[in-house]
């Protein structure tokens, strides 16, 4: 991989990106606001629209491309001729922050050749931030996280699971899971955190069956690739890719490398 534009760009910038768009979230999550609702019913705050021009103007620096939850659609005739781009959601987990439950992300990108290199993860109402750089590691608050060894066998498996999307096709998907294992454990978490929760090893196994886009995963899945996870198309157990034609991903599962599915 060419990694002279990686290279060029600090973590730490894409980090303070996420941070400033943060703390505009948050002046708007402590008050009332309305919510109105897309073409597909999904539903959209003034600081959905607000975190993606922070975040999208800060970008524009570097000269990238950008693909944005908020941002237009832009044809795969144009984004097949990508090299790099940044693949954001300026608030994943809308619904979560409509409840106003904190589980809530910010999710910032980088994507190169269909694979994430770059991620930040920002969830502000819990103050907690993850983030990765392909080579070097993954982060969460400033501390590396890694996943060295399976420590299942005494605890049972701990799976993640959506706190608004938990479907029928994901309930049977644990329901096999518990006939392999001694235990089963569910954690319910909102957006992309579940992502991370398997990074950093508070989740063993992650299935998603239902649908999602690309920037809902993307920031998180460059964290656990970082962490020595990964994150698996379904179908064939093959990694996640991205900028694809179609920018839902297929069902997929992530999870430590130890644990066999």
């Amino acid at each position: 991989m060419n990694k002279k534009l990686l290279d060029q760009i600090k973590i730490d910038d894409i980090v303070a990106i996420a941070r400033k768009a943060g703390d505009e979230i948050l002046n708007i999550y402590n008050k009332s606001f309305s919510v109105n609702y897309k073409d597909d019913n999904s539903p959209l705050t003034e600081a959905d629209l607000v975190s993606n021009s922070i975040i999208t103007t800060a970008l524009e620096n570097y000269g990238v491309p950008i693909l944005s939850e908020e941002g237009k659609e832009i044809k795969f005739n144009e984004r097949s001729k990508w090299n790099y781009y940044w693949c954001i959601d300026p608030i994943d987990g809308t619904k979560e922050f409509i409840k106003k439950n904190n589980e809530f992300t910010i999710n910032i990108a980088l994507i190169h050749k269909k694979v994430p290199v770059l991620g930040v993860v920002f969830a502000p109402a819990l103050g907690d931030i993850y983030y990765a750089k392909n080579g070097s590691g993954a982060y969460k608050n400033g501390r590396q996280i890694s996943i060295k060894k399976n420590n299942t066998s005494n605890t049972g498996l701990k799976v993640a699971v959506s706190s608004s999307h938990l479907t029928d096709e994901t309930q049977k998907f644990i329901d096999k899971l518990s006939t392999q294992s001694q235990k089963i454990s569910l954690i319910s978490k909102g957006s992309s955190l579940k992502l991370c929760m398997v990074a950093e090893g508070t989740a063993d196994i992650y299935p998603r069956l239902a649908p999602t886009m690309e920037w809902d995963t993307a920031a998180a899945d460059a964290i656990v690739r970082e962490s020595h996870c990964m994150s698996y198309q379904l179908s064939n157990l093959k990694p996640l890719t991205y900028n694809k034609p179609d920018l839902h991903n297929p069902w997929f599962v992530v999870k430590n490398k130890f644990i066999q599915i």
